[in-house]
């Protein structure tokens, strides 16, 4: 009898399912998009893929050596702060775009739909391509950090190693590869493996931060040094220098629009995609702060930490355990993090640049808008993203400041691409999403919060091309500005030559959006059949 009673039960909970799939997939046609993707993702899984992305805590132990020297404890912890509240700023007001508008397509769809009708094509192009840019360049940085990571174990085992950039950079290929491979062939397992990626990094939070101050107790750096220590050694005057910093925790926060190029795989997105844009940065903020905060109590001595040639995260570990087997040990969690984070950094990227190929934004785009038949997955989109990031890494070959060169590009070209929705928003009243949408901020708050974005976006645009110490030479220079110049130049010529005659933007049907008119749309309405046949009809 039980069987017989939970047999109605399962079928009523999986028509449930299949019902809410089929409306997802009906809103997405509305928006001029086929459900080509599957929705394997639920809220938990999807948190799961932004929050590794993200992955706050390793991101900010991993590059503390930019903070420290320029800006020290202060700017290390207040500067996280900073960025935080900035970044929630840009999350909530992202928020209600995708709410409105649920697509892969992000950012540069938003854009066409608020843009004026004349501009609404160009700026939507300029857009994607900035954010395809950002994107690879985000993707870069997991394997950056993963084999950081394991360079700084064999100059701790071995005293004599002398690295060659050549060596970082074949590991680097490495986390890229695998990377590449579990997205192609295990894209199934995706929501499984970023489930995964979470408990291993909240688990990884929680051992290594009892584990430092259980081993370093009783002898903890006073509070003065942890929240209010300054320390500037780039030669830039103290107030630049002190900003500078921030790329830290403005990179390690970078990325939560994941969620938007993501967001044809969960199901019932304009719900589910607002809360988990919040969350991954409410989450990684809140982490972050207390992972810092447990880091700078067990330093010993702050110029061998920054220093050091095993790094400032191992050499910080050390410090506090005593034990160099057992610092490696601990350093296995943010390791392993960063092969899960550099997997589902390829996930989103690949996505990104499907969505924009679809739109026919990109060079030969019906060859990266296929999905493969039996892997599910945008095969050549993975590969497209793949070349790329091989191709930045070139930059260990030239530079000795890669990682700032790469984490400011990726924080540059993802911020400029969250403000150009924003701004225009703002500059026509905030009056360009449906008002019915699922997630809405009100009155004074979206006007705030909205600005706060755009400005915060105005300052790391600015500041993060500068070079990261003085004085500036060819090998310490920040290539940021000459990727992202190259970048927008592309863009514009691509624009000329190929995007004006085929890009045609986002699609809108105008039968799936909400009744009323909503000021700005009309740059991307597509009359539906059924009222093209009314209109002809005598």
């Amino acid at each position: 009898m039980e069987k017989q009673e939970g047999q109605p039960r399962r079928r009523s909970a999986g028509s449930a399912h299949h019902s809410i799939i089929a409306q997802d997939a009906a809103a997405l046609a509305h928006q001029g998009h086929k459900q080509e993707l599957k929705r394997n993702f639920s809220m938990i899984s999807m948190l799961g893929l932004a929050f590794a992305i993200l992955n706050t805590w390793t991101a900010l132990a991993a590059s503390i050596s930019v903070a420290l020297p320029s800006g020290g404890p202060s700017a290390v912890i207040w500067g996280l702060i900073v960025a935080g509240l900035c970044n929630l700023s840009l999350a909530a007001s992202l928020a209600e775009y995708i709410s409105a508008y649920p697509t892969a397509g992000g950012q540069y769809h938003w854009a066409a739909i608020v843009a004026w009708k004349n501009w609404s094509r160009s700026i939507s192009y300029v857009t994607g391509w900035i954010n395809v840019s950002g994107w690879v360049a985000l993707t870069a940085t997991g394997g950056l950090l993963g084999s950081t990571f394991i360079i700084n174990i064999i100059s701790l085992l071995h005293a004599d190693y002398e690295e060659k950039p050549w060596h970082q950079f074949l590991i680097y290929i490495g986390f890229s590869l695998a990377a590449l491979l579990i997205n192609a062939c295990s894209t199934r397992l995706l929501p499984l493996f970023t489930k995964a990626a979470f408990f291993w990094s909240i688990a990884g939070f929680v051992i290594i931060s009892i584990t430092i101050l259980a081993c370093a107790s009783p002898n903890y750096q006073p509070g003065a040094f942890v929240y209010g220590q300054f320390i500037n050694e780039v030669g830039w005057p103290d107030g630049v220098s002190w900003m500078l910093g921030l790329l830290q925790a403005a990179f390690a926060l970078t990325g939560f629009d994941a969620v938007a190029h993501m967001i044809e795989e969960i199901p019932q997105p304009h719900i589910q995609g607002p809360r988990i844009m919040i969350y991954c940065v409410g989450i990684g903020m809140l982490t972050g702060f207390v992972f810092l905060s447990c880091l700078l109590f067990c330093v010993k001595n702050v110029d061998d930490v920054i220093g050091s040639n095993a790094g400032p995260l191992l050499q910080i570990l050390i410090d506090a355990t005593q034990n160099r087997a057992g610092s490696i040990c601990l350093l296995m969690f943010p390791l392993v993090c960063m092969l899960f984070t550099s997997t589902t950094l390829m996930t989103t990227s690949s996505r990104m640049s499907y969505a924009f190929a679809r739109d026919r934004g990109l060079p030969f785009s019906h060859v990266f808008a296929k999905v493969h038949p039996r892997l599910d997955v945008p095969l050549n989109a993975l590969l497209w993203t793949a070349a790329w990031v091989v191709v930045f890494g070139c930059i260990f070959l030239g530079s000795s400041s890669t990682f700032n060169a790469i984490t400011s590009a990726s924080v540059v070209a993802l911020g400029v691409t969250y403000a150009i929705p924003l701004l225009i928003n703002v500059v026509r009243g905030r009056k360009m999403l449906p008002p019915g949408r699922s997630f809405k901020l009100p009155g004074v708050l979206g006007w705030v919060l909205n600005l706060v974005g755009i400005a915060w976006t105005i300052l790391t645009t600015v500041l993060f091309v500068f070079p990261p110490e003085l004085p500036t030479t060819s090998e310490n220079m920040n290539y940021c500005v000459v990727a992202f110049g190259v970048i927008v130049l592309i863009a514009v010529v691509n624009w000329i030559f190929d995007g004006r005659k085929n890009y045609k933007g986002p699609h809108v049907d105008a039968e799936g959006l909400e009744k009323g008119k909503v000021v700005g749309v009309e740059a991307v309405l597509e009359p539906s059949a059924e009222a093209t046949e009314t209109r002809a009809a005598p």
